[in-house]
C-alpha cells in the first residue's frame, strides 16, 4: 500500500480536525496504538478521495483486528 492518508481525529468541541497526510506505515501505526478506530473517518486517492470509516478498509481493519483481538466481541 503506497498511498497518503488523511484521518478524522477528534477536535475541540467534537469538531473533527483532519489530520494527514500520513503514510501507509504511519497509518499501520496509529492503528496498532489505537489512534484510530473503526469509527474513524480515513481518506486517501484508494477511497477515491471520499472520507470512509475505517471499518470499509480492508486492510486496515484487519490491521486493527489483529493488534485488538478483544475488541472483535465489541464490533459483532
Amino acid at each position: 500500500m503506497t498511498a497518503d492518508w488523511f484521518y478524522m481525529s477528534e477536535g475541540w468541541f467534537q469538531r473533527g480536525k483532519r489530520v494527514g497526510p500520513i503514510t501507509e506505515q504511519d497509518l499501520l501505526l496509529r492503528i496498532d496504538q489505537g489512534k484510530i478506530q473503526p469509527e474513524t473517518l480515513l481518506q486517501s486517492h484508494k477511497t477515491r478521495d471520499r472520507w470512509v470509516p475505517m471499518s470499509t478498509v480492508g486492510p486496515a481493519m484487519a490491521r486493527w483486528l489483529e493488534s485488538h483481538p478483544s475488541e472483535e466481541k465489541r464490533l459483532s
